[in-house]
């Protein structure tokens, strides 16, 4: 195993403020606003109508196909409205508005806990309908529903379950905190999920900047039955992007694969460890996904706090509890600033994928601006891209409009917008953004052509 990857960066880490923080439960106060849309592929659909009374963990959208997503209801109360809302991108989405009654009343079976508990064998078909059932997504930040990931085309192709606790993205402290009060949750999860694959290990990742996580989650393995030897815990080098797939990937297996290909295609399934404990808690509580834990920190705030924080929460209730400085606030972001993107305003929804708000009192991207010049064709940013590519010509190439040569030659497509190219750049040049930009606009056209096509 290489407990590592090539390339990456150093940034500095910011966690202190909040690593000690113990995790709480954030009750919102308003209105919930909920996304039908918190998830990679299609919207779910509302099953509810305006004038409904709702109870936490109620089914209000169903998901609309087989990568979709189940979306419940995070807090007991009325439905308000189902219409067009703001959300973090900035954009207008469908969302389904309650008038939160502030009980936080379970539905009838929620959160109850099941015979057998833990401890009772499960089939692969009975995990994989309460994962569908539970509405549970990737919360590492992707949202891509689990299901699907569960049910690859082969599951004795898989060897690896790979538990991604690395949480290697700067200011972000959730993750850590969960692995430190919640281990057996998320070590239950992950057997579960082993279950599923006969012939596959569980290993469990955590960069070496959280020893008090990987010592709990070493201690989880070892239970009353004895340890469980088909899952280890693997501390790696603490480096940036430590916790993305592919470096994840290549950390444990010393595979490298296109990004084209699943990970299920190089035998592994890889799972945040929120999400683990998500299953665990569907199998375990029948207890859905509406609520998960996130991070709320920055300088723009008095006391960074770690949440179990219900969806539909508006970011500005979670910045005033934390004792948000607003004449301060220059930049709020969705997630940390790395692979985070700024939100639209504080008045915007969580969403399962929210995994921290970060608050700052000085905006880099403004900063940067001012700063940046031409090229100095330095090479840093090649020497730090995990996936190896040529940051240098995929600029000039997206500057001219060459996607032919951006995508066939320099395989830009490869890209997994980690930023950190631009993270190193002298010249302060926006090389993420622009690779952002023109992946989703080969992907728009390719799109459009096969649309055509199928006319």
């Amino acid at each position: 195993m290489h407990h590592t990857f090539r390339g990456g960066v150093h940034p500095k880490e910011h966690k202190t403020r909040s690593r000690e923080v113990p995790l709480t439960r954030f009750y919102p106060k308003g209105d919930v606003v909920i996304p039908v849309a918190q998830h990679i592929g299609k919207p779910a659909k509302p099953v509810v109508w305006k004038g409904d009374a709702v109870q936490v963990g109620q089914l209000i959208a169903e998901a609309d196909g087989f990568v979709s997503a189940n979306v419940f209801s995070s807090c007991s109360g009325t439905v308000k409205a189902i219409e067009p809302r703001r959300v973090i991108s900035g954009a207008l989405a469908d969302c389904i508005v309650i008038e939160n009654d502030g009980k936080f009343t379970l539905a009838p079976g929620i959160g109850q806990t099941q015979e057998g508990g833990a401890t009772k064998r499960r089939s692969p078909e009975e995990i994989l309908e309460k994962v569908q059932w539970a509405g549970i997504v990737g919360l590492g930040g992707a949202g891509f529903p689990t299901h699907v990931k569960l049910k690859p085309k082969d599951p004795a192709a898989i060897k690896y379950v790979i538990a991604n606790g690395a949480e290697c993205e700067p200011y972000l402290t959730c993750n850590d905190r969960l692995m430190r009060e919640h281990p057996s949750e998320i070590r239950d999860g992950l057997c579960f999920v082993l279950s599923m694959f006969p012939n596959a290990v569980g290993c469990i990742c955590i960069e070496e900047n959280k020893p008090e996580a990987i010592e709990i989650m070493k201690e989880s393995l070892v239970t009353d039955g004895g340890s469980i030897d088909n899952v280890s815990v693997l501390p790696l080098h603490t480096k940036y992007p430590q916790g993305g797939e592919h470096s994840l990937i290549y950390a444990v297996t010393g595979v490298d694969y296109p990004v084209s290909m699943l990970p299920a295609d190089v035998g592994c399934i890889v799972l945040n460890v929120g999400t683990l404990y998500a299953i665990c808690r569907a199998l375990v509580k029948n207890e859905p996904l509406y609520s998960h834990v996130l991070t709320v920190t920055g300088d723009a705030v008095k006391e960074p706090k770690n949440f179990i924080v219900h969806d539909g929460t508006s970011f500005r209730e979670l910045a005033e509890a934390c004792g948000l400085d607003e004449a301060a606030l220059k930049k709020a972001l969705s997630g940390g600033p790395m692979m985070g993107f700024a939100a639209a305003s504080l008045d915007v929804p969580v969403q399962k994928t929210t995994n921290g708000v970060t608050l700052l009192t000085a905006d880099p991207v403004e900063d940067a601006q001012r700063q940046q010049t031409a090229c100095l064709r330095c090479g840093r940013c090649t020497t730090v891209c995990p996936q190896g590519l040529l940051p240098q010509l995929m600029a000039e190439a997206a500057d001219h409009r060459n996607f032919e040569r951006y995508e066939k030659k320099l395989y830009g497509l490869e890209c997994v917008s980690c930023g950190s190219c631009s993270y190193v750049c002298p010249a302060k040049r926006p090389l993420t953004q622009t690779f952002k930009q023109v992946k989703a606009e080969i992907l728009a056209q390719k799109r459009a052509a096969q649309a055509g096509g199928a006319k």
